[in-house]
């Protein structure tokens, strides 16, 4: 399979699984991913790591052999299916983190950026190298590269193509954090392990506080959190986190 999906205690495991072509997606592998990512959403993880097959890349990006000979129309449902799928991702109801060792170029770096979370081993390179053939990032990379770097530093990458080292994305805010060589499938759930501890119901207001007000004005942000901060407040677990405190222990969640 091009893609593996496993369930290890809280977290899910998903990896590329096509290390003969360093990871490179092909439309298959997109549809394949669209369907884990469904089980991952009906399951009860709390946390989704992802990760590529083998010690040379996360992903390389598109499999371009396959983008050869299509018409536009195919080549607008193929942007589209990519849109969907790591939108799938983004917006999954548990917080995810990319494990980028080696490359992640083109798509592979588009998936990435659709995970919660980015760590990066120092050999690690990230790019969007499409504009070297003729071509821009189809899969949501002009769009989501931007609101993490900024546009200055996201024009820079996607107009000229240029292969960013994992230092320099962290300075940038690409990746999240630097960690050394290792299981990615462990070290993604020592990452994970420090946020899927709380209420679920808090974890998903808060980021989609944060995700919802970066799409909007200040004024429309500000509501939005008022919104979500006060359904948090409904919630049982913020009676028993309110009661924890005052009692002097240590909550016990169960995400309602």
């Amino acid at each position: 399979m091009s893609i593996d999906i496993k369930f290890d205690g809280p977290w899910a495991i998903l990896t590329l699984s096509r290390p003969e072509a360093r990871n490179a997606l092909q439309f298959t592998m997109i549809e394949a991913l669209s369907y884990a990512l469904d089980k991952v959403r009906a399951s009860d993880a709390r946390g989704l790591v992802v990760t590529g097959a083998g010690p040379k890349a996360f992903c390389a990006g598109a499999d371009i052999k396959e983008l050869m000979d299509r018409s536009l129309m195919d080549q607008r449902l193929g942007a589209q299916l990519g849109q969907r799928t790591f939108d799938k991702l983004a917006k999954l109801p548990i917080t995810s983190v990319a494990v980028i060792h080696g490359y992640a170029f083109g798509g592979g770096l588009e998936l990435a950026m659709a995970c919660t979370f980015r760590i990066a081993t120092a050999q690690a390179r990230m790019g969007l190298p499409e504009i070297k053939l003729g071509l821009i990032p189809g899969y949501g990379g002009t769009q989501r590269l931007p609101r993490l770097v900024g546009e200055a530093r996201a024009l820079e990458m996607v107009m000229s193509g240029r292969t960013v080292e994992a230092a320099e994305a962290e300075r940038w805010g690409l990746v999240n954090r630097l960690v050394t060589d290792g299981d990615p499938a462990e070290l993604g759930k020592a990452f994970l392990a420090e946020f899927t501890g709380y209420s679920r119901c808090a974890s998903l207001f808060a980021r989609e506080a944060v995700v919802r007000g970066m799409e909007t004005t200040l004024g429309a942000g500000l509501d939005i959190e008022a919104d979500l901060s006060t359904l948090a407040y409904r919630t049982e677990d913020a009676v028993e986190g309110m009661r924890a405190f005052i009692e002097k222990r240590t909550p016990e969640f169960k995400d309602a």
